[in-house]
């Protein structure tokens, strides 16, 4: 049986009823399961075919634990979705392959890249893409950005503009990068998902303009045929260890076009559900390449320009529940 498993599901409806849809065209039997540290409070682990309880991804069992989870119940392929899972499953692709199980996910060497910023602006220098300038926390130039170089869903963010908003902690923690301030009201910003094959080929390059976002997460959204998309596909049409999904965040400058690189995450990003709908298949192609093991995804551009994405809150219910 050629189950699927979606760790760290969490709110991920969308994306749990896009793999089972394309996985059900295939193997019609076949079951798309979640996990998740909560999973009877996980919306996306009640849609799915079957849910299981995991420790952290911190637990010293973690892979143990998962590795039983998967041969226990025919699960082939496994697709992550949380930034602090990517390290360890990198770390773990071989012994799962021996097991006949495939991990959606790139290389080791390069996820940790874009666990720091400051290895990620140089893979952004590498491929000749711009990125915020740093600066030395003795010689900076206001307005600035702080950020953790390790951080995530935007914790200890802050926009600084006065010398008198700066503190002690700003300086004396390490982990805080002085950043150029790109003012939003002077730029567009993208989420781009790229499609990789399992030879680090680019076969799919969706550009989502960013209308609003609510908690971190995209929640309005339009697909946009932009100019830049021949440069940026020219530039990182082969990046070797990239593979699956990639979520590649950029600011444009409204005056000059100039491009700037923001972030990278390997993985699925919340805004995805827009690519599919717009006819961008990760999941399909993720199905063929790792279970009907396809030699060759097609490039594809053929997905639906100017499609806009509103997204709101649903239920999901669960009857009978006992707290």
């Amino acid at each position: 049986m050629s189950n699927i498993l979606i760790t760290s599901a969490g709110r991920r409806v969308s994306l749990v009823r896009f793999f089972q849809k394309e996985l059900k065209k295939v193997f019609p039997n076949a079951k798309v399961f979640t996990t998740d540290a909560n999973p009877d409070y996980s919306s996306a682990c009640r849609v799915s075919d079957g849910y299981f309880s995991v420790s952290r991804v911190t637990a010293p069992n973690y892979i143990e634990e998962l590795l039983k989870l998967v041969l226990d119940n025919n699960i082939k392929l496994i697709v992550p979705t949380i930034d602090t899972e990517l390290l360890i499953l990198s770390q773990n692709i071989k012994l799962f392959k021996e097991k006949g199980i495939d991990i959606v996910i790139s290389d080791y060497d390069v996820v940790k890249i874009f666990r720091d910023k400051r290895l990620t602006h140089q893979f952004f220098e590498k491929y000749g893409i711009n990125c915020a300038k740093e600066y030395d926390k003795s010689n900076y130039q206001l307005p600035i950005y702080i950020k953790p170089y390790d951080g995530s869903r935007s914790v200890d963010n802050y926009v600084i503009r006065t010398k008198e908003e700066l503190t002690d902690y700003h300086f004396s923690n390490e982990k805080l990068m002085f950043l150029e301030y790109l003012d939003h009201k002077k730029h567009t910003e993208f989420t781009i998902d790229l499609y990789y094959d399992k030879n680090s080929d680019l076969k799919c390059f969706v550009p989502r303009q960013r209308i609003e976002v609510r908690d971190g997460e995209v929640n309005k959204a339009v697909t946009k045929d932009t100019f830049f998309i021949p440069e940026i596909w020219e530039k990182m049409k082969h990046i070797d260890g990239f593979r699956g999904c990639i979520t590649f965040q950029v600011f444009v400058n409204l005056e000059n076009k100039k491009i700037y690189g923001i972030e990278i995450n390997p993985r699925f990003g919340g805004g995805y559900p827009l690519s599919y709908l717009a006819n961008a298949n990760f999941p399909n192609w993720i199905i063929k390449e790792y279970l009907l093991e396809e030699k060759n995804i097609p490039v594809y551009n053929d997905w639906e320009k100017n499609l806009m994405m509103l997204r709101y809150d649903d239920e999901v219910l669960v009857h009978n529940f006992e707290h």
